[in-house]
């Protein structure tokens, strides 16, 4: 049994002093406020449970600060990131996805959710294991020390119907059958969920959409919607109606769904979402890097979806930017402070987004939850001075405030490590290749 008296930590809802945990067999045994043991070890600062990121593509990580040179839109930057996709075989996505996922702990991520859709060989062939890819990311998060949920794509189409092309060939299973059967073949474990992904309206035609949810089988599915207006309008021209209508028609919302991105929705689709208890993932670091444009979080959240974050492609990978940036987004888009409560924001990073990815005994410091523990320093130039709770956490801190990481009871970071971290980052874009 390993306890600590934890100075500051988000207990409960709120902020309490002198928290005494025991942690056993990785779960939490004891959560005591004003606890004492002698034996226990003082983590000074504010501690945090642990976070999560909701929606993850670990290849992306290799197109920060290469994509900025030029204008351009989502689907400029798209065949950028292509181009990544290409090159990338089962070797070095493990040593691309380890390193991010290594980053991802350093910043306080203990569980990611990864929307994965390159399955197979450049041109198609499958791997000798049709799972190859898969099965490098759990190996990746395995040895980064945090959790998974690999959310398996669909991707059947390059656009409403239009045949897969170039780089596509690789997302590609012919049809939600053969989907099924291959991801059927992917074991979870404690620590690894298997979910799947629908990858789009426009990349999954709507008549093999109920095949795909079948699959999920209570399990997390997730699927982009609405990231685009030019998205919604094929669709409209396509099926008439909305990309969250299709869903809705083909039973593909619920509480095991979430919506990812979500940004330009008309009411109904807001209710539609709101009224099934469809969790909603906006990652505000990439949908303001893409120019996506800015999502109605409040509105969502009052008609019922719980909100999630991500870091999507990685622009950064920072859960405090992404928490206070709903806040900050809606404000701008508003012209109003006051959308998200700090509470509001760090129960959506914490234990709302580990729920949706299928690990709902996480996100929490109570008795019976995963010992994840986030430790962020509240001393430094970003953090002094501003009361050490729940409002330093979401308004002020950012990843490089955290100075120590807990999984499932075992220390995955400690301050210090970012160096060894930068420099498995640089090999591991190197040996990707990005153009």
């Amino acid at each position: 049994m390993t306890a600590y008296v934890l100075e500051r930590a988000w207990v409960d809802g709120a902020v309490h002093d002198d928290v005494l945990v025991a942690i056993e067999d990785g779960r939490f045994v004891r959560v005591e406020v004003g606890g004492s043991d002698d034996t226990a070890t003082r983590l000074p600062g504010l501690t945090l449970p642990g976070l999560a990121n909701c929606h993850s593509h670990a290849f992306h990580r290799a197109l920060r600060g290469r994509t900025q040179r030029d204008r351009g839109t989502f689907w400029t930057w798209r065949e950028q990131m292509y181009g990544v996709a290409q090159r990338l075989d089962p070797d070095s996505y493990l040593a691309l996805a380890r390193a991010t996922y290594r980053e991802m702990a350093a910043a306080g991520i203990t569980c990611v959710g990864e929307f994965h859709y390159l399955h197979h060989q450049p041109g198609g062939t499958p791997y000798d294991d049709p799972n190859a890819m898969g099965l490098a990311l759990i190996e990746a998060a395995r040895a980064a020390g945090i959790r998974i949920a690999l959310l398996d794509t669909c991707y059947l189409s390059s656009g409403f119907g239009a045949p897969v092309e170039s780089v596509q060939l690789r997302y590609y299973d012919t049809d939600s059958d053969r989907w099924a059967a291959r991801t059927h073949q992917l074991r979870g474990n404690d620590r690894t969920v298997t979910g799947a992904a629908i990858h789009s309206v426009r990349a999954v035609p709507a008549e093999q959409m109920p095949t795909i949810v079948a699959a999920a089988d209570g399990r997390p599915l997730h699927v982009h919607v609405s990231e685009q207006t030019q998205e919604n309008d094929a669709c409209v021209a396509t099926y008439g109606a909305t990309p969250t209508q299709l869903l809705a028609d083909h039973g593909v919302l619920g509480p095991m769904t979430t919506a990812v991105h979500a940004t330009h929705l008309a009411s109904d689709d807001v209710h539609h979402l709101g009224s099934t208890g469809t969790h909603v993932c906006f990652c505000p670091t990439t949908e303001r890097d893409l120019g996506d444009g800015v999502g109605p979080s409040r509105q969502l959240h009052e008609a019922g979806s719980p909100l999630t974050l991500g870091s999507d492609s990685h622009a950064v990978i920072d859960p405090f930017e992404e928490m206070r940036a709903v806040e900050m987004d809606e404000r701008l888009a508003d012209q109003s402070r006051g959308h998200w409560s700090a509470a509001e924001l760090l129960t959506a990073g914490t234990a709302t987004g580990h729920a949706s990815l299928g690990f709902s005994d996480a996100g929490e410091i109570r008795v019976g939850a995963r010992a994840d523990l986030v430790t962020v320093d509240t001393a430094s130039p970003r953090t002094a001075g501003t009361g050490a709770d729940e409002q330093t956490a979401v308004f002020a801190a950012t990843a490089a405030d955290v100075v120590q990481v807990i999984a499932d009871g075992r220390l995955i970071y400690y301050q210090g490590d970012d160096e060894e971290i930068g420099r498995e980052l640089a090999a591991a874009i190197e040996k990707a290749g990005p153009s």
